[in-house]
């Protein structure tokens, strides 16, 4: 199982991510494109064995803007936990599933096809999510507490207090009556006075 599992990489998932500007590095393929860097993994189950291999395709985009607001050292050659948008294939690609399994019964033409199909959908969001605000407004339209600070720094910065003021009022309204909400709030408050914006739920 784990020869056809290569054979995979190898066969079809390289000549197809290759076309596209990746390059392989172990299981890892990335895309350097001016701030951004692409990367999808392929992450094998701890629980492998000779006669069944499961596997995660797990999708990110690092962003040098969101690294330099995190006050982080900038990474020319981040891993997939290092980025700021991360999801698995699932995630992005409603046909694929969150797991694949290669087993003595899996019709691999039929896997085959699943994964390259769901690549192919992952490439093409990541055709629109070009730069570190497309990261933020893929969060901010969530609305998630993920890269929250990070987002409201982003928006602020750009003088899109509008923004910045709609993803704290969408916020709100989804985390407020968690018993954690003032703990977020307090950050948030703190980042809107640091950029000198009235701190408001619009």
């Amino acid at each position: 199982m784990q020869q056809l599992f290569n054979d995979l990489i190898k066969q079809d998932v390289k000549p197809l991510l290759s076309k596209h500007g990746f390059a392989k590095k172990s299981l890892s393929f990335s895309k350097p494109e001016g701030d951004l860097i692409y990367i999808i993994n392929f992450q094998k189950s701890a629980g492998n064995s000779s006669d069944n291999v499961m596997f995660y395709v797990n999708c990110g985009i690092y962003a040098g803007e969101l690294a330099r607001i995190q006050s982080k050292e900038i990474l020319t050659a981040p891993q997939e936990v290092d980025c700021h948008f991360r999801a698995r294939i699932g995630e992005i690609a409603t046909s694929a599933p969150d797991r694949f399994a290669v087993t003595p019964d899996t019709n691999m033409e039929e896997l085959r096809t699943t994964l390259l199909s769901g690549l192919e959908e992952v490439i093409h969001f990541y055709g629109t999510m070009n730069s570190a605000r497309s990261i933020v407004d893929y969060y901010t339209a969530g609305p998630y507490l993920h890269l929250g600070e990070e987002s409201f720094k982003l928006l602020l910065q750009s003088n899109d207090a509008a923004a910045a003021k709609r993803y704290l009022k969408a916020l709100q309204e989804k985390h407020g009556a968690e018993n954690r909400w003032t703990i977020f709030e307090n950050k948030y408050r703190a980042i809107f006075q640091q950029y000198g914006v009235e701190f408001e739920y619009s």
